[in-house]
């Protein structure tokens, strides 16, 4: 009797149990490993880090709306350089960010910033046409243009993705196949060759490392 009387708990207690483990949340497991952090340390800073981070700027996107700081608060983003009349290597940078942007397209945390070298040619009205081209039609994905030296200053000493002497001048020309990914507290965590496939997929991978490194942080503070 007093078997069958235990025996008849457990059978109640095994599913009630599923329950219970399936409705409490389940915190994420640390991810396999960190992305580097990529810059000179600025030993002037007093706060929670020391490494090298994305100064403030100002531009406009294919929108002609504001593009800052606020605009990629709490935002993991690509950063790449590039012109719309480019035939050499921006056309395979931006097939290859084509990729990353459906991969990512439909999480709010993320973001493309694609900064023209030539903002001359590249008015708002050419840069929104470019955008639609590559079908884009959200702001998950955003074409920018501004002061040209502002533009480069950011590229070099911000982005770090040119290492040349310049001062945004009419001489001055970058041309760069790389992209920097950068993560919500604007460090530079990697740096990729946007003309290879290859290349393209490890930034999609260490994307994913990245947003998984966020999510476990906000779990285990809980």
């Amino acid at each position: 009797m007093n078997f069958k009387f235990n025996y008849y708990w457990l059978l109640l207690l095994i599913p009630a149990s599923f329950v219970v483990w399936n409705f409490i949340p389940n915190k994420q497991k640390a991810p396999t490993h960190y992305l580097a952090y990529f810059g000179p340390k600025d030993a002037s800073k007093v706060n929670d880090t020391t490494y090298h981070f994305i100064p403030d700027f100002e531009f406009v996107d294919q929108d002609n709306e504001k593009v800052n700081l606020e605009t990629i608060k709490n935002k993991i983003y690509v950063a790449e350089y590039f012109f719309t009349t480019c035939k050499s290597i921006c056309p395979i940078m931006n097939s290859n960010l084509d990729k990353v942007y459906k991969e990512f397209k439909d999480n709010k945390d993320f973001l493309i910033l694609s900064h023209t070298v030539d903002p001359e040619t590249d008015s708002v009205p050419v840069l929104k046409e470019y955008s639609l081209a590559h079908s884009v039609t959200d702001k998950r994905w955003l074409f920018v243009t501004g002061s040209k030296p502002k533009l480069y200053e950011l590229a070099r000493k911000g982005y770090l993705l040119n290492a040349e002497e310049g001062n945004g001048g009419e001489e001055d020309f970058i041309h760069t196949q790389n992209f920097a990914l950068i993560d919500k507290e604007q460090h530079i965590r990697g740096f990729y060759d946007g003309t290879d496939s290859i290349e393209v997929n490890r930034l999609i991978q260490e994307i994913k490392l990245l947003i998984k490194e966020y999510d476990y942080k906000k779990t285990a503070s809980l």
